[in-house]
């Protein structure tokens, strides 16, 4: 396992072993590092006998849920969540957060909305003082396919940048997300007020959701490449 890989591991396990509990409700994230917090989260659930039950971001995650042999729910039999374990692209020193590298960034925030505690699992390359340090990809933005354009031409009018559809790599087109929907990727070129822009990205007609989660985590684990693991907490 390369230092990455290891980081991601190092960071999942502290997450899981210090926040979930039995009988505890939790939100499953998507993503690479989220497959290590599965495979602590079914460890301990054999080994302990912990009562857990899971509510997955994702067709990813619920399969995840599924072949590890956990207890799956969703938000309509299970509204409140003790704690959502999530990845990010990246996060700032606020803990502001980009995520939907992967297209499913509706689902990550109604989930990590419904917790009680939101806790950000990553390896040290997602680590930065300001957002854009690390991440160059830019701000995941989930948009009614109909509307995309007048999206895009309405973000790079008012906020600058510039906002590419995203493609998919193994199909002709644009990628489609679990909710049927298409994804702009801003790739913004200064900084800004993060809560501000992301309001401002919401009230335009078309938009169902950023990429931008402002001050929703409150701790987030850093596997560091030697293989210790950074803690900060907002």
């Amino acid at each position: 396992m390369d230092n990455v890989e290891s980081a991601k591991k190092a960071a999942a396990i502290k997450a899981i072993d210090n926040h979930v509990k039995d009988t505890h409700r939790v939100g499953i994230g998507s993503g690479s590092t989220v497959i290590y917090a599965v495979e602590r989260l079914a460890e301990r659930v054999h080994k302990e006998g912990l009562r857990v039950t899971c509510v997955p971001t994702s067709f990813q995650a619920r399969q995840l849920i599924v072949t590890h042999d956990l207890i799956l729910s969703d938000l309509e039999t299970t509204p409140q969540l003790d704690v959502a374990i999530d990845g990010a692209d990246e996060a700032d020193a606020e803990l502001t957060l980009i995520k939907g590298g992967g297209g499913c960034q509706l689902q990550e925030k109604i989930v990590a909305a419904a917790a009680k505690l939101f806790v950000v699992i990553a390896d040290y390359r997602k680590d930065s003082t300001v957002l854009g340090d690390q991440w160059t990809k830019g701000i995941p933005i989930e948009v009614v396919p109909m509307a995309y354009r007048p999206v895009q031409m309405k973000i790079e009018s008012e906020l600058g940048g510039k906002a590419v559809l995203r493609q998919a790599k193994a199909k002709a087109g644009p990628v489609v997300t679990d909710n049927g929907n298409f994804v702009l990727d801003w790739v913004f070129d200064k900084t800004y007020n993060w809560q501000k822009v992301n309001q401002q990205i919401m009230m335009i007609p078309g938009v169902v959701e950023t990429g931008l989660f402002v001050g929703m985590a409150k701790i987030a684990y850093f596997g560091m490449e030697d293989g210790s693991v950074k803690e900060r907490e907002v």
